[in-house]
């Protein structure tokens, strides 16, 4: 008798999709897996992160020296400020694909229109506030000079290419600084220290920085890169969507589930962000 009973079970019943056992369609399947997959990605980043931090036995860079700096404010002293304000952005861009994804569920094209085009927005400001960071990342600031005694003297005014010390006003050189007994030189002694180091660091790529280790720049570049990454493929899959959006194809097809899909992507990339910025920034 119960083997007639599951015989007589429409086999598209139980695995159809949207029903029993797993009441979810296959699309909405198979982007969970992929977020997992990824997740588990980033979660391997993060800890080899967290790893090459702990193994590093000289001092490792504080998130509040290194991302001080705000667009069209000079040399303010901002600490994670412009680093919050994009956090903020994405966090207020899922907040609108969730608008997104419930009006679909009203079937309110408008509503979808709306929301999702304000986080394509969200998502470009996001990009181009890290593309900026990346660019006063890499530039650096006043940046240090390493001399034949071993001592590192760090600048109070950076030195642009072409020019001498002596030709940038109040020059001067901090020597053992994050030290209680940090030496301020000035004058021509500073000017003679710049004039006969070893070298100039300033800035930072993949194999000197002068925030610290070379490591502190490659996992920067890596783990906030690949996240850019993710997000620039966001915006070009809401872009997508939003064209079909306009153009009725959803509407046609009796459901908005593709902008649901693509707001689990998106939610899945917002929430990463917010680990990255608790690890890599604050911690």
């Amino acid at each position: 008798m119960a083997g007639e009973a599951t015989k007589a079970i429409d086999k598209s019943l139980l695995w159809g999709g949207g029903r029993s056992p797993f009441s979810v369609s296959y699309g909405k399947m198979m982007m969970w897996f992929f977020l997992v997959s990824d997740a588990l990605t980033f979660s391997g980043l993060l800890v080899a992160y967290g790893y090459a931090r702990q193994a590093y036995t000289a001092s490792w860079p504080i998130g509040e020296e290194v991302f001080h700096a705000f667009p069209f404010m000079g040399h303010t002293h901002m600490p994670l400020i412009y680093v919050a304000t994009m956090t903020f952005i994405l966090i207020i861009s899922s907040v609108t694909m969730v608008l997104a994804v419930e009006a679909g569920h009203r079937m309110d094209r408008k509503g979808v229109t709306k929301w999702l085009g304000y986080t394509i927005i969200g998502g470009f400001i996001f990009l181009g506030s890290q593309a900026w960071e990346w660019s006063h990342f890499i530039h650096g600031s006043a940046g240090y000079i390493t001399t034949e005694s071993g001592v590192n003297y760090f600048l109070n005014e950076e030195v642009p290419h072409g020019m001498s010390a002596s030709e940038v006003e109040n020059f001067a050189l901090i020597a053992n600084i994050g030290e209680e007994n940090e030496t301020l030189i000035e004058g021509q002694q500073a000017v003679a220290l710049f004039d006969n180091r070893l070298d100039y660091i300033q800035g930072a790529n993949m194999t000197i920085n002068e925030y610290g280790p070379p490591q502190y720049a490659n996992f920067f570049f890596f783990i906030t890169g690949f996240h850019g990454f993710h997000v620039f493929s966001g915006v070009v899959i809401n872009i997508i969507v939003f064209l079909g959006v306009t153009k009725g194809i959803y509407e046609r097809r009796g459901h908005y589930e593709m902008v649901e899909k693509t707001g689990l992507y998106w939610h899945f990339v917002d929430l990463v962000w917010v680990f990255v910025f608790t690890f890599f920034y604050l911690i």
